[in-house]
């Protein structure tokens, strides 16, 4: 979760009046198929794929495709199904959606370059050769541009350090060069983490803007 809710989001069907209550919740009406009252899966990701934004809709979708409780074909059809406001959000997460992906943090940066239009990049690309192996978050092959997304819980210790250091040095002495992106960075600064990969882009190109075409 990447910015917890102030009060609970509840979808209930269209026909279906507010009963009083005392604990607040924000409520939402839709024609969800739901199972006692709780909504599937496919509804539960299309819900939050009209009412959040794209990287946090992403973020949502990427493990539910990952944990085999959705498919991006369901997600595309419920998607076209819809006739009301938000068709077009829920169309464009399940097409972008991808299960490949391992984290909160790394979908969100994923969702910053695709509305960048920074393209080419692919989500935990295995580098390997008869000495040395490690899965990247977010590579650029033809680049070999490697995008790490770093939260300090699972980076924050001094062995991980170690592992880190030694890893970032493996990939750059085998011609990769390595972004690394904080929490901060992917939430609260996207624009600096565009610019920063534009920016090198730009470097490899004799200082010309090699920014990728938009889709």
């Amino acid at each position: 979760m990447v910015n917890k809710p102030e009060v609970p989001h509840v979808t209930i069907p269209r026909h279906r009046h507010r009963r009083q209550s005392k604990e607040s919740a924000s409520l939402h009406w839709a024609d969800a198929p739901a199972i006692d009252d709780v909504t599937t899966p496919v509804r539960t990701v299309v819900d939050c794929a009209r009412s959040l934004p794209f990287g946090e809709a992403l973020a949502i979708a990427d493990p539910a495709l990952r944990s085999r409780l959705v498919s991006q074909e369901d997600l595309l059809a419920a998607g076209h199904g819809l006739k009301r406001a938000g068709r077009g959000k829920v169309i464009r997460v399940a097409e972008h959606a991808d299960g490949r992906s391992e984290s909160v943090l790394e979908s969100m940066l994923r969702a910053i370059l695709i509305e960048a239009g920074l393209e080419g990049f692919e989500p935990q690309v295995l580098i390997a050769d008869d000495e040395f192996q490690a899965r990247v978050d977010l590579a650029h092959p033809v680049r070999r541009l490697a995008l790490e997304a770093d939260s300090f819980e699972l980076h924050g210790t001094r062995r991980a350090l170690v592992r880190d250091c030694r890893r970032y040095v493996s990939l750059v002495v085998r011609g990769w060069t390595v972004l690394r992106f904080t929490w901060e960075d992917v939430v609260h600064d996207p624009a600096w983490v565009v610019e920063s990969i534009t920016a090198w882009l730009a470097t490899q190109s004799g200082g010309q803007n090699s920014r990728p075409r938009a889709a």
